[in-house]
């Protein structure tokens, strides 16, 4: 089978938090040739994503890993999931910190009886691997936190924040699997989980896949993830589930968007917001949701 990927770097109404939509276009473009190199010579689908996630963790114009939000505490604390289509198997951290790519615990963590740790337990897990301890805060993001600490948080954060990143993958095998990373809302209250380690917003079965970003607590609420895939599974077509949850969703003025594939291979995005920043190859050429080539 052609291989597919799909991947996000966010949503939102501005770019101003990219940089800008051309800079952004551009690192989700080249995150997808690289990845799709890799699947072209035989990487799976949770191979693909992992290596998907965790470069656009290392890309700090993204608000996961390296280029995270800061929290109310001025801390950062990431979380992250994965999910394998096939074995449909969850695996996740919550308000991990001090490490680099935490797509790399949770991918450890398919291998685990427990699947999904909390902070204390992921910092245990962080020791246990020996991973190095690692600082992902920036610049540009201390400093966005200190201005907007002046307006009580008001003006931009929000819009900085939703830069939940993302990657689905079909494999030549035909299996699926979704990826899902984020440092977070910003400002939120210590203790606050994503969506990102749900299966509300990243989930994945043998007929779709999907990775979603935005505002966490709409997704939650619809379930957003898991109500598509499980009308996929049921009998609807990708085109068909992602309208309809989306057509509900608009209803409720949700602010979020999805990334998704299904088992024969067609990529299907929507959003409620001004922007979703994706891009994807379907087997013949990439494309993105940004910028017309």
């Amino acid at each position: 089978m052609q291989p597919k990927i799909i991947i996000h770097g966010g949503a939102g109404n501005s770019a101003e938090g990219k940089g800008g939509l051309e800079p952004a276009s551009q690192s989700l473009r080249q995150i997808v040739d690289t990845v799709y190199q890799s699947l072209l010579g035989g990487a799976s689908a949770i191979e693909g994503v992992v290596q998907a996630c965790k470069l656009l963790e290392d890309e700090p114009r993204f608000n996961a890993g390296t280029g995270s939000v800061l929290q109310s505490d001025g801390q950062i604390r990431m979380s992250a999931s994965l999910m394998v289509g096939d074995r449909q198997s969850f695996s996740g951290v919550i308000n991990t910190a001090r490490v680099k790519n935490p797509i790399e615990l949770a991918a450890y963590l398919q291998t685990s009886d427990d699947r999904v740790l909390s902070d204390y337990g992921a910092a245990e897990l962080l020791r246990e691997l020996n991973m190095p301890i690692y600082n992902p805060l920036t610049d540009k993001r201390l400093n966005e936190w200190i201005e907007e600490r002046k307006t009580n948080f008001t003006r931009k954060m929000a819009e900085v924040a939703m830069g939940t990143i993302g990657a689905v993958v079909l494999d030549q095998n035909g299996n699926l699997c979704a990826g899902t990373s984020t440092g977070g809302r910003g400002f939120e209250r210590i203790g606050r989980v994503s969506d990102s380690a749900m299966p509300a917003g990243n989930y994945a079965t043998s007929s779709a896949a999907v990775s979603c970003t935005g505002v966490g607590e709409d997704i939650i609420d619809e379930g957003l993830a898991t109500r598509i895939v499980v009308r996929v599974t049921d009998g609807m077509s990708l085109d068909q589930a992602v309208d309809k949850s989306f057509t509900e969703a608009r209803t409720r003025n949700r602010d979020f968007g999805a990334i998704c594939i299904d088992a024969t291979g067609a990529i299907v995005w929507d959003k409620t917001c001004k922007y979703l920043f994706s891009a994807y190859h379907d087997g013949t050429q990439i494309g993105d949701t940004l910028l017309a080539y």
